[in-house]
């Protein structure tokens, strides 16, 4: 699928940069053609001599050519671009590009192009993990731009920890992937619910769970970024959409969310039930808050709230994509898959609590996606990261049943 492929590989002054040449290989070897555009600091670390051989272009590094007076135009390459990848990407250009600092050559190109862009993050761990770092990759999930999440290791510092540049071949894969999809997430309208559902037993109290909502918005972030029309239904969180495409409908309790979930679902082509909506609700509200008193022996009955995905399953048209969450202590493959039947869903993703680093108020998940004739395990990952294996198990679906 690389065959002719324009691709514009930007490098930037880390000690990764050495990677980048496997990086390059690969791209070339499977037809693409690749223009390298280095930052000034990134010649300190690998030389452009070795690059052309590869590429078989000229490294475009500065505005002019030395010597020749030679205009090198950004406006051209962000036209000719199928893709954009930037691999070392450092904090301090991820800061540009966050903030349209374009006062080199690459940054200019990245203000330029048309096509997607993809980054590899690649620094020390301590800058990796600074809310500034942080922050500034927020921004530029939230403008659409791919990433590909940082790995833990040995860094070139001595240190361990997150910061690591993805490997070439990872690196490699998700190119790919996104010429192999086409694109196809693009302009798919998508539903997500996320977060947990308050129900009220009176002004003060309500039943609830532990639910953090990151998991629902980082699908959200994710399929955005791919060029999903997403509509995210979301309970009570302090969580924040980055991504301006990104309609957000708040609610607070699991009949609201069933209400704005039946007003998008029918006209939706894929819908990800990833909220933690209460199972049962008091039957009675009480609308004066109820005294310690009247509850030293209180019984509250309760009444059950409707299956979101359940009801949905019972009115999915065909080619419609529906996905479910599964939150287990035990029997966890045993309940996905009866789930996926019940529920009338393309695949369940499983997690469990027995799980560390899984399940509620974490920035970690490990998933089992569970379909019918597969199960597919992952190891524990960021839930960004996790965002994106949900994202290409849907793409799989579709490219599936386009062929």
């Amino acid at each position: 699928m690389l065959q002719g492929k324009h691709i514009v590989l930007g490098i930037c002054g880390g000690i990764a940069a050495y990677k980048t040449v496997s990086l390059l290989r690969l791209l070339t070897k499977a037809g693409a053609e690749v223009q390298v555009v280095m930052t000034p600091a990134a010649k300190e670390f690998i030389t452009p001599v070795t690059l052309s051989s590869l590429s078989r272009k000229p490294v475009v590094s500065e505005f002019f050519t030395a010597n020749t007076g030679e205009w090198h135009s950004h406006v051209d390459l962000g036209l000719w671009a199928d893709l954009m990848v930037i691999a070392p990407a450092t904090a301090s250009t991820i800061a540009k590009m966050a903030h349209g600092v374009a006062d080199n050559m690459l940054v200019t190109t990245y203000l330029s192009a048309k096509e997607h862009v993809i980054i590899a993050p690649a620094m020390d761990l301590d800058m990796y993990r600074h809310p500034t770092t942080q922050r500034n990759l927020a921004i530029l999930a939230g403008d659409g731009v791919g990433i590909v999440e940082a790995t833990s290791g040995q860094l070139a510092s001595g240190l361990e920890g997150k910061g690591r540049m993805a490997e070439p071949e990872d690196i490699f894969e998700h190119i790919r992937d996104y010429f192999d999809c086409g694109g196809c997430l693009s302009g798919r309208k998508v539903l997500i619910t996320a977060g947990p559902t308050y129900e009220k037993l009176d002004p003060v109290r309500f039943i609830g769970n532990y639910s953090s909502g990151k998991m629902g918005f980082s699908l959200a972030e994710e399929l955005a970024s791919r060029g999903a029309d997403v509509t995210l239904i979301t309970g009570p969180v302090s969580l924040q959409c980055h991504n301006a495409a990104i309609r957000r409908v708040d609610v607070e309790s699991a009949n609201e969310m069933y209400d704005a979930v039946r007003n998008v679902f029918p006209s939706c082509d894929i819908a990800i039930f990833a909220a933690a909506v209460a199972d049962y609700r008091p039957k009675n509200y009480v609308e004066a808050k109820i005294k310690r008193e009247k509850m030293e022996e209180a019984v509250i009955e309760l009444v059950r709230n409707p299956d979101i995905a359940a009801e949905c399953g019972k009115i999915k048209r065909e080619g419609q994509i529906t996905v479910g969450f599964a939150l287990e202590t035990d029997n966890g493959l045993a309940s996905a898959k009866k789930k996926l039947a019940a529920k009338n869903l393309d695949f369940v993703v499983l997690n469990t609590l027995q799980d560390k680093g899984a399940g509620f108020r974490t920035d970690t998940n490990r998933i089992t996606i569970v379909r019918d004739t597969e199960e597919l395990t992952f190891p524990l990952k960021d839930k960004r990261q996790v965002a994106a294996d949900i994202a290409d198990a849907i793409e799989a679906s579709i490219t599936h049943d386009l062929n």
